[in-house]
């Protein structure tokens, strides 16, 4: 087995994770967070519940991630702290029912979430290019 060529790429992902913003940054998580809770309803709906439960404890560790990171400063945190706290709730209740309804309503709903922050993301880019635009 090759271990150089899988240190060179792990470096590579290293690097990039590294140079990205916060912004780029929670949208990879979010992007995450709703990949894991796609794969999770995929394996639900093949009865491999191990995968199902793999990939709802994975979906629940980058909620509590999301959760940790929020900067309590601003008013939004409370209210992102609040929802953080439903996806896991609702999440836990799924994993011991195996609920397919509830867990695509979570799904649905982060996904909306992640759509939001990208939007804002797109903005703040927008923004920012114009303020250097009108700096020159």
């Amino acid at each position: 087995m090759d271990n150089k060529g899988f240190q060179e790429y792990r470096h590579q992902a290293d690097e990039a994770i590294n140079t990205m913003s916060q912004g780029e940054l929670l949208l990879l998580l979010y992007n995450e967070l709703v990949k894991r809770l796609t794969r999770a309803g995929l394996a639900l709906d093949r009865t491999d519940y191990s995968l199902f439960e793999a990939s709802v404890d994975r979906s629940l560790e980058i909620i509590r991630y999301l959760d940790d990171t929020l900067d309590r400063q601003y008013p939004i945190s409370g209210n992102l702290a609040r929802l953080y706290e439903f996806f896991s709730y609702e999440l836990q209740r799924v994993k011991a029912g195996r609920n397919r309804t509830e867990l695509e309503r979570v799904r649905a709903m982060a996904s909306e979430l992640r759509d939001t922050f990208r939007e804002a993301q797109k903005n703040a880019e927008a923004e920012a290019a114009e303020a250097t635009a009108a700096g020159k």
